[in-house]
């Protein structure tokens, strides 16, 4: 039981949230939705019935000349109460209607419907429906209903499947094409839905936290999720937002908590930032930290440094300029003919070349080959100990021997000394080739030449000791290499052949 105190308190919060008792029962927690209009119920006949004794009670007695006008002026305007009580400003809706059946019973507006359709029009109705020409607008309005309405009487009188069996062939057509029209349109206002939703959060994600306009919003950490969870609220549904964000609800609600809880810090950012353009902006985290022990201030260092970061507290020096040996280029380079197109349909077309080095505990060796992009045969190399111009002007005089009358193969280069020098250039032109360099610092343009560097080293220098082997010994095992890959090694690319046996399987070797 409640006391009259407690009936009073839920009243009273009643008639403040404009009547509504859900509002009511949500914040009291108590009584029940119809409990409580029944109380309001009772309250409002004490009060007149002049029961109550309290001067300052929440209903007022109304004397009988304002019942009086106020039930003149319902029947001289169209027995409307709710524009009676509008018009007025008293009483409430329902004071009035009590008012009306007390004072002037039978004579307030009925909203019951004028026609009565008893079982015997309704089944009336159907029968005419079914088996005569009656159509179904004119008997909705001979019977005072809607048109839906008659089709409810037909469903319920004839079951279902006689339902659907006396519909004629054009309104089965109809239900199911509306029908289908009305799931396609659910599903296209639940897609719209989506769609606008990730709108809203890659703007959001945009606007509030400054991310790149294309982002995922999936890949943000849970404090930015839950920012824009809070931006959007107001716009979609609590589930609707973390799920797409694929937020759980505790890391939401953490993040939400610590954001409301005050900065402790908030005093001291203030005062980082004052000794900070005291200083003439020129301290670094290290000097305000120093500072602030002085004030016997025990704080991180950690701590400063991320404060002067959010705050954009930077210390801005002249940069030191990077030394660079690089003075350009005094001969003009070839331009890059081959542009990483190394595929060649017959043998001595394009070749590439390019220089490497094998260092080893008794020295350095290098080696400079020629590459046919036909099939990766050597057509020739040179090994020594020194990168220099005989090096290369040497293997480029052994490659040249080797050439048919009317072959003139493109030579791809990098932009290396030795492929400058008169001699390389009085050889090239001697022998009618074409010149191709890649560009500055760029080893992809001539890949098909390190990726053949990659291969020897990795098949006949790593992963072996070579401590004790001299420098003669290992130009003679890198020279045998180079014998071998040409004659037997086989090249899945060449239908397990090597480059010699598939240059002879081709007929292209006398």
């Amino acid at each position: 039981m409640y006391t009259r105190e407690e009936r009073m308190k839920a009243i009273e919060l009643f008639i403040k949230y404009d009547k509504h008792p859900t509002k009511t029962v949500r914040e009291l927690g108590y009584p029940s939705c119809k409990t409580l209009m029944d109380w309001y119920t009772s309250h409002v006949e004490e009060q007149e019935m002049g029961i109550l004794s309290n001067p300052n009670s929440i209903c007022p007695k109304y004397p009988i000349e304002k019942k009086q006008a106020a039930l003149e002026h319902y029947f001289a305007n169209g027995r409307s109460l709710s524009e009676t009580v509008r018009a007025l400003g008293y009483p409430s809706i329902m004071m009035l209607r009590r008012w009306c059946d007390k004072y002037r019973p039978g004579e307030r507006k009925s909203h019951k419907c004028a026609i009565i359709n008893t079982k015997e029009r309704r089944e009336e109705a159907v029968y005419r429906l079914n088996f005569e020409t009656a159509g179904l607008e004119e008997l909705s309005r001979e019977y005072g209903v809607t048109p839906g309405k008659i089709r409810s009487w037909q469903k319920i009188m004839l079951g279902e499947e006689n339902y659907i069996t006396m519909l004629k062939v054009d309104d089965k057509l109809l239900l199911e094409e509306k029908d289908a029209l009305l799931n396609e349109k659910k599903a296209l206002q639940k897609e719209v839905r989506r769609l606008q939703l990730e709108v809203a959060l890659l703007k959001g994600a945009a606007e509030l936290i400054k991310k790149d306009p294309g982002v995922d919003p999936k890949n943000l950490n849970n404090k930015e999720k839950t920012i824009l969870v809070d931006a959007l609220r107001n716009e979609y549904t609590f589930k609707e937002l973390i799920d797409s964000l694929q937020l759980a609800c505790s890391s939401y609600y953490y993040h939400h908590n610590l954001a409301s809880m005050p900065n402790k810090y908030e005093e001291l950012h203030h005062h980082i930032i004052k000794l900070f353009e005291e200083n003439g902006k020129i301290y670094g985290y290290r000097r305000i930290h120093a500072l602030l022990v002085k004030e016997e201030r025990l704080i991180s260092e950690k701590v400063v440094r991320r404060i002067m970061k959010e705050s954009k507290l930077f210390v801005y020096g002249k940069k030191n300029k990077k030394y660079n040996s690089y003075k350009g280029e005094d001969i003009p380079c070839a331009e890059n003919l081959i542009e990483r197109d190394f595929h060649a349909d017959k043998p001595n077309l394009k070749w590439l070349t390019d220089i490497t080095e094998f260092a080893i505990p008794a020295g350095k060796v290098y080696l400079s080959p020629i590459v046919d992009c036909f099939d990766g045969l050597l057509p020739s190399w040179t090994i020594g100990t020194n990168p220099n111009a005989e090096l290369v002007n040497v293997m480029l005089d052994k490659a040249t021997t080797t050439l048919k009358e009317g072959e003139n193969p493109l030579v791809h280069s990098d932009r290396g000394f030795h492929y400058r020098w008169p001699g390389w250039l009085e050889r090239m032109a001697a022998a009618g080739l074409k010149r191709s360099m890649s560009r500055k610092g760029c080893s992809p343009d001539n890949a098909a030449c390190e990726g053949l560097f990659g291969r020897i080293k990795n098949e006949m220098f790593y992963n072996r000791q070579w401590q004790g082997v001299s420098l003669d010994d290992f130009i003679k095992i890198l020279d045998d290499y180079l014998v071998w890959y040409n004659g037997k090694r086989i090249k899945m690319s060449l239908g397990a052949m090597s480059p010699l046996e598939y240059r002879l399987s081709l007929n292209l070797l006398t």
